[in-house]
């Protein structure tokens, strides 16, 4: 049996036969009972009857070891229609190479994303920044890699039409106050961000996790 998401009965009724259950000696032979299972898995872009663009709308990023902090990010981005859309527009050149240029490699792993019908790898992407294979199969922090990504990006960006946009699509503000609680003294200090880091732990939701990070914090 083939495991698939047409196959909703999960092959069930092919596990033993009707025959085999109704045998003279029963399940049960010398005291003892021989389950042996065999299992073959056979990775999807391998499997020609699914469709992933198909059946979901929307094609995956191919592991490479470790990096799927990396391609839940890559598909984030994506998914940001002005980002995209921006990527796109960065000048590049025929003598480029996508293994030795990161706007091109970005470019192309989302044309595919976009137009493929299977899995799009990302060793391209992962060979201009400049990683080697044990790369891939280390952990990276996730928001590390995303301020590197939109900083070299936005330093691609300038000059071109498309300059200003990591700031437009990703920048916020807020503001930190320091009270002083004995003397008559107030100090306000507006700063600019692109990422937050939120408490999750202990938090029901996204709001949650902005009170926490509003608390009033006392400094002794």
């Amino acid at each position: 049996h083939s495991f698939t998401p047409d196959q909703n009965d999960w092959g069930f009724t092919t596990f033993a036969p009707l025959k085999d259950l109704t045998e003279e000696h029963g399940l049960c032979v010398n005291d003892k009972v021989v389950i042996r299972v065999d299992v073959n898995v056979v990775p999807f872009d391998e499997y020609e009857e699914f469709d992933s663009r198909k059946e979901t709308g929307f094609v995956g990023l191919k592991n490479q070891g470790a990096t799927c902090y990396m391609n839940s990010l890559l598909q984030t981005l994506y998914n940001v229609n002005q980002f995209r859309k921006a990527v796109y527009k960065l000048p590049t050149s025929e003598d480029e190479k996508p293994s030795e240029s990161m706007e091109l490699a970005l470019q192309s792993v989302f044309h595919m994303l976009q137009f493929t019908k299977g899995p799009v790898s990302t060793k391209d992407l992962t060979c201009s920044f400049g990683w080697d294979t044990m790369d891939a199969f280390q952990q990276h922090d996730v928001q590390e890699l995303n301020r590197i990504l939109c900083d070299r990006l936005e330093e691609k960006m300038k000059g071109t039409r498309v300059e200003g946009t990591i700031n437009k699509l990703f920048e916020g503000h807020f503001t930190n106050y320091i009270e002083c609680i004995h003397i008559d003294y107030t100090s306000v200090r507006r700063e600019a961000f692109q990422d937050l880091q939120l408490v999750v732990k202990g938090c029901g939701n996204i709001y949650d996790s902005f009170d926490e990070y509003c608390q009033v914090e006392v400094l002794e």
